[in-house]
């Protein structure tokens, strides 16, 4: 894992993204490509509440609006990077430097919107988005567009700055192939651990204690030492037992698959991978 791609909005959620990827990229020597996407006025009304009703004759105000915000996200979104290589003592790089660990660049796409961040994307090992509260100038639903189609893990801050991811490493364990290839993607991270805890939560008929003992083992053969651990259902919402368990351990990662359903534009996310990608405490290292 060493091209980690960071979308930059040129907002306040750019401090706690940076902050995690820096956490996931400093134990493994990785670069960080930072990534600023720039809309054009027709490409950002699409993502803007209310624009589709403003009147024809306001039209052309509204997109000139539109423009400068863009421009100004722009520029913002530079200055947060150069402060951040600054901060850091990262000296930006274009190529790849033998020996040289951790590292950083930067671009800037002017055209080809959300198609060029997919096609970067998938031509890296990880990205790392955060959660909006408020618009930024990307869509909503930029997450589970990735998570669907890039064919990358994705790794989603919490609200506040991380320093480290690993200390301690939560796997959340499900029968599923979304589930092992979330912890095939994740091995590099998981190497670099103090602790490993597999957990699978539910009725010994969908998941047993078994499978994740066998987990355990088979991330032995990583030479990640891991111990296995399983919980009943005990009337709660899953992601709500796995949030508390996360909470005692006091994890520094949550590792799962991303469950979809249905088509691209009309995504239902299982009630425990949409509860995570809504809202969590910590970073959460997801994969369809």
């Amino acid at each position: 894992m060493k091209t980690i791609l960071v979308p930059t909005a040129g907002s306040a959620i750019d401090q706690v993204v940076f902050a995690t990827a820096l956490a996931a990229a400093r134990p493994l020597g990785a670069n960080l490509d930072f990534m600023h996407l720039r809309l054009n006025p027709g490409e950002a009304s699409a993502f803007i509440p209310h624009v589709a009703f403003v009147p024809a004759a306001a039209l052309r105000g509204a997109m000139h609006d539109i423009d400068v915000e863009q421009q100004r996200r722009s520029a913002s979104a530079r200055e947060h990077f150069q402060r951040f290589c600054q901060e850091h003592g990262i000296v930006p790089r274009e190529a790849p430097v033998c020996g040289e660990g951790l590292s950083a660049n930067w671009r800037e796409t002017l055209d080809g919107g959300l198609e060029r961040m997919m096609v970067h994307a998938r031509h890296s090992d990880l990205v790392v988005l955060g959660r909006p509260s408020r618009a930024n100038g990307l869509p909503q639903e930029l997450i589970e567009l990735v998570l669907l189609g890039s064919g990358r893990p994705v790794l989603l801050a919490p609200s506040h700055p991380v320093e480290r991811l690993t200390g301690t490493a939560l796997v959340c364990w499900r029968e599923t192939p979304e589930a092992a290839r979330a912890l095939a993607a994740a091995v590099p991270l998981l190497a670099k651990s103090q602790r490993v805890i597999v957990l699978s939560v539910g009725d010994r008929t969908e998941t047993s204690r078994e499978h994740g003992a066998d987990v355990a083992r088979q991330l032995a053969w990583h030479g990640v030492p891991a111990e296995a651990r399983w919980l009943a259902s005990d009337g709660r919402a899953i992601a709500e037992q796995i949030d508390a368990f996360a909470a005692d351990c006091a994890s520094d990662l949550l590792v799962m698959g991303g469950y979809g359903h249905g088509r691209m534009r009309e995504l239902v996310f299982g009630g425990c991978t949409q509860r995570f990608i809504d809202q969590a405490d910590r970073p959460v290292f997801l994969m369809h």
